[in-house]
């Protein structure tokens, strides 16, 4: 069973930072972020391959935001900065063990999710 814990969302002025983590249980699958704002469809925010090297991002959110991970503590980083109120939404991370899953992005269906933390930001 895999596990994703997401933390660190929170409520910020337009124009600041946040930094998501996403606690995984297993660290050799793709982990994407998507987030999901009331009346919306889910969007694809970036996606990170398991060895670090590859990223995708929204266009969006290109320029403003940075994913990244720490494999010695199996967690995977959403940085955010330049925050607009438009940012604001209920942040998941995903995983799948197919590679499909980078390939797809962000149309793919992921197979774990995690439970979310929600992020507001106010102009």
């Amino acid at each position: 069973q895999v596990q994703l814990v997401e933390s660190g969302g929170g409520s910020v002025q337009a124009g600041g930072s946040l930094r998501l983590s996403c606690a995984a249980s297993v660290f050799t699958y793709c982990i994407a972020w998507f987030r999901q704002a009331p009346g919306k469809e889910r969007e694809g925010v970036a996606i990170i391959q398991p060895g670090g090297g590859s990223t995708r991002y929204a266009d969006s959110v290109k320029g403003r935001f940075t994913i990244s991970r720490d494999n010695a503590k199996n967690t995977v980083y959403l940085q955010m900065d330049s925050l607009k109120p438009e940012d604001t939404a209920m942040y998941y991370c995903a995983a799948d063990p197919s590679m499909h899953s980078w390939s797809s992005w962000p149309r793919y269906s992921y197979m774990y999710w995690g439970q979310g933390t929600q992020v507001t930001v106010s102009s």
